[in-house]
């Protein structure tokens, strides 16, 4: 989607992003948790059936901890389930809930809205939040996730902000 008059709005500082990714991280541990139960419940279901067996384990977590290759598949569809959490939301409306509190929206900067491939490598090259410290460095309040994914993020006006406006997820 291509909203030309938010291309217009002035990017956003480090303390404002600070504020949404600390609504957006309590959203993020929800996803982690929700996606690790089913998770857990599917591998649970994968032993119970007998195609994994316990190679002499007392308790299925310890299975799933103990065992390398469980362990790191388990972890690798976590991450993949909290980056798509990030992905969608970016990719659809451009704000996450934490964003839409704090009036942001990361976008190209004539207005158009990520893709989702463009989405998740803004997941990656943000470094778990780390990439925003590229913003104090910086006089154009440009994060590395922006420099690297030609996106930004700007302050929306109350108006812009409203959910008629709001295309998202």
């Amino acid at each position: 989607m291509h909203n030309p008059e938010h291309a217009n709005f002035p990017r956003a500082g480090f303390f404002r992003r600070l504020g949404a990714m600390v609504y957006d991280l309590m959203l993020a541990v929800a996803v982690y948790m929700f996606a690790g139960a089913i998770g857990f419940g599917l591998f649970t279901l994968l032993v119970k059936t007998g195609i994994i067996g316990m190679q002499g384990q007392q308790h299925i977590s310890d299975l799933l901890n103990n065992t390398p290759l469980y362990a790191g598949v388990y972890q690798v569809y976590l991450v993949i389930c909290v980056a798509t959490f990030y992905a969608l939301f970016w990719s659809r409306g451009g704000q996450t809930l934490g964003m839409r509190a704090w009036r942001l929206k990361v976008q190209h900067p004539n207005g158009q809205n990520l893709s989702l491939i463009t989405a998740y490598a803004r997941v990656v090259w943000s470094l778990l939040g780390l990439g925003n410290i590229a913003i104090l460095m910086s006089g154009d309040k440009l994060a590395l996730q922006d420099s690297m994914t030609r996106s930004e993020v700007v302050v929306l006006s109350k108006e812009a902000n409203q959910m008629r406006n709001w295309h998202g997820a």
